[in-house]
Formats: C-alpha cells, sequence, structure tokens
C-alpha cells in the first residue's frame, strides 16, 4: 500500500513539478492580423493624443481654429494694405512725373523768356543806333555804314562769333544792296603770324556771307581757327555786288 502511494506521487511529481515536460500554446490568429490590431491601437493611440492636445490647448485658452481664422483675416488686412501702397505709390510716381514735366516746362520757358529779352535788347540796340544815324547830319548820303562789330572767343576752342550791323547809304533807299562779307583774321601760331580769310576761295560763294538788304541789316556767323592759334585782329570787309574794291571796312583788336 505504501508503494503504491510512494509510486503515485512520484509519478505525479515528474508530470506537474519542476522536472514535468514544457507546454508549448500556440494560438489560432495570424501573424498580418496581429499587426493589423497593432497598427489600429497605434491609431487610436495618436488620436487620443491629439484630441487630448486639443483639448489642453482649447482648456488653457488657445484655439487652433479660431488662430487660423484670425491669421487669415490679417493676411487678407495685410493683402488690402499692400494694394492701397501700391495705389498711393502710383499716384506718388505720377505726382513726380508731372511735376518733373511742369519743371522742364519751366525751365524751357524761362530760357525762353531770356533769349526773347536779349532779342529785345538787341532791336532796342539796333533802333537807338539808327535813331542816332537818322538825326546825325555828318553822314554822308552814299556811304555804306557799319556798326557796333564785335568778335568773341566762342563755346569750342579755336570758334569765334562775330556779329555787327550794316546800314545801307541813304541815297540808294529805292533799290537794295545786294553784296558779299569777308573777314580777314589775323593771328600768330607757332611763334609766326599769319593770315586767314573767310569765307575761304573754296567758300567764295557761302550763303552766309551773301548780303541783300535795303535799309539796315545784322549779321551774325562764327569761324574757326586752329586751338593753338592766337588771334590778334579781324578785319570785315563788305563789297557791293560786280565790284572788287570794300565799300567799307572796320577792324577791332582782341
Amino acid at each position: 500500500m505504501i508503494r503504491d502511494v510512494t509510486g503515485r506521487w512520484s509519478r505525479l511529481r515528474r508530470r506537474f513539478g519542476i522536472a514535468a515536460p514544457r507546454v508549448e500554446i500556440h494560438t489560432q490568429i495570424p501573424w498580418y492580423w496581429r499587426w493589423v490590431g497593432i497598427a489600429i491601437l497605434f491609431g487610436i493611440s495618436a488620436a487620443s493624443a491629439a484630441w487630448i492636445y486639443d483639448a489642453g490647448r482649447r482648456f488653457a485658452g488657445f484655439d487652433h481654429g479660431e488662430v487660423q481664422q484670425q491669421l487669415f483675416r490679417v493676411q487678407g488686412e495685410l493683402e488690402d494694405t499692400r494694394a492701397e501702397l501700391a495705389k498711393v505709390r502710383a499716384i506718388a510716381n505720377a505726382a513726380d512725373s508731372r511735376v518733373a514735366i511742369e519743371r522742364t516746362a519751366q525751365q524751357k520757358l524761362a530760357q525762353q523768356i531770356r533769349t526773347l529779352e536779349q532779342e529785345n535788347a538787341k532791336v532796342r540796340e539796333e533802333l537807338a543806333t539808327l535813331e542816332s544815324m537818322l538825326t546825325s547830319d555828318a553822314r554822308a548820303a552814299n556811304t555804306l555804314s557799319i556798326y557796333r562789330f564785335k568778335v568773341e572767343p566762342d563755346v569750342l576752342p579755336g570758334e569765334y562769333r562775330y556779329h555787327l550791323l550794316l546800314v545801307g547809304p541813304s541815297s540808294r533807299r529805292e533799290r537794295d544792296f545786294t553784296g558779299r562779307l569777308e573777314l580777314v583774321v589775323s593771328l600768330q601760331e607757332g611763334g609766326q603770324n599769319a593770315m586767314m580769310r573767310f569765307p575761304e576761295q573754296k567758300d567764295a560763294g557761302a550763303a552766309a556771307f551773301r548780303l541783300a538788304f535795303k535799309y539796315f541789316r545784322r549779321v551774325e556767323g562764327t569761324f574757326r581757327v586752329s586751338p593753338k592759334a592766337k588771334v590778334e585782329s579781324v578785319q570785315v570787309r563788305v563789297y557791293e555786288s560786280g565790284s572788287s574794291e570794300p565799300r567799307a571796312t572796320h577792324a577791332v583788336a582782341l
């Protein structure tokens, strides 16, 4: 009897004790369903975390939707402000353009006024000269006269501007005086004296030196010499058509 009890106890210990054989439990769920379940669990966790985070911000006074609306409203106001600024800049540019045009027009007008004043002064001077000549008894009846002959350096080096007033003979006012003008320039260049005539031989018939007038004629023009030359004097000679002798001469020193 005792042996039977002992044998049974030993068999129970071998089956359920430490030395009992290991038992493996295998589940019947496939591995991909387990991954799907894990993914769903992570998704639920992420959604819960986002909801908790958003709820926490709303609880703390921060509403993401409201902030987005405010951001959109501020962006719209910024765009409107930029559009208004562009309009204002366009108006300012147009105003600047008008001011620049008006300033240019004023400058041109001022230049025209100065030119007219200079012309007016010349006309007044010529009229005064004519009045003095007409009231003078010393003037010969058949004399061609040269008045106010001046020669001045011009803008370019070696260029000179001249102007003079011619008054025809009083006894021949019934017909025009026709002829030509000649300039004789005395100068020094390279330590040597030289003389130049204008117009030159090849330009003897230059239109600027032809004359045709009845009472008086104002003559203006320019001539050019070498920039290194020094002009000492200029003589003007007036020839009547068909004559080789000058009817009147006048010289100025520079």
